[in-house]
């Protein structure tokens, strides 16, 4: 079940700019502007911390694929931990044009932009990615759907990483050689670590 909107607008008031920062790496407490459009639920701190120590030993070099990348948050924080580079994918402008201007603020040349719904970008040329960040607005239901694309598509090197952010229920239906590695609770959300097997 989705969450009430009520809650989708008090988690963007709670990540208001200025109230997001990055936790480590040569960016550590760096903050991000976040841009004020309704529906903006950063990933809280705490997934963000446990997911990135869980990844340690393999961010280093990794090429990143941020799908529905909202503040950017995960996709800055990859490259503060030694991602070799980030592709963000936004569909809301303002949201793009937010991360870009952190991108450019923080001097971080490894991380691109496009202004793309996930699914049209989903559909383009496919380039192969280590890790893929798939945290799709929760009111939106759409990690099935890419998750399909990205495994058919041929988005995924042979052993990527996949984070999936949703809520704690129901868990969604991924593709079946998605290996479930690790998961951790912050909130209503649950964010869960898969292999590609």
């Amino acid at each position: 079940m989705a969450p009430p909107r009520m809650a989708l607008v008090n988690a963007a008031r709670r990540g208001a700019p200025g109230r997001i920062r990055i936790i480590a790496g040569s960016l550590r407490n760096s903050r991000l502007d976040v841009a004020d459009v309704p529906g903006l639920r950063p990933t809280a701190e705490r997934l963000r911390e446990t997911l990135f120590n869980w990844l340690a030993p393999s961010i280093e070099g990794a090429r990143v694929l941020d799908l529905c990348a909202g503040t950017g948050a995960l996709g800055i924080e990859a490259l503060s931990r030694g991602a070799a580079s980030v592709q963000f994918v936004e569909r809301e402008a303002r949201v793009a044009r937010a991360i870009e201007q952190n991108l450019a603020r923080l001097k971080q040349t490894g991380g691109a932009v496009a202004a793309l719904d996930a699914q049209v970008f989903l559909r383009g040329t496919a380039r192969q990615y280590d890790l893929v960040l798939l945290d799709p607005p929760f009111a939106l239901g759409l990690w099935d759907a890419l998750a399909q694309q990205l495994e058919q598509g041929g988005w995924l090197s042979t052993a990527a990483w996949i984070y999936v952010e949703s809520p704690r229920a129901p868990t969604p239906a991924l593709p079946a050689n998605w290996r479930l590695q690790r998961e951790s609770h912050a909130g209503d959300a649950r964010g869960a670590l898969y292999r590609r097997g």
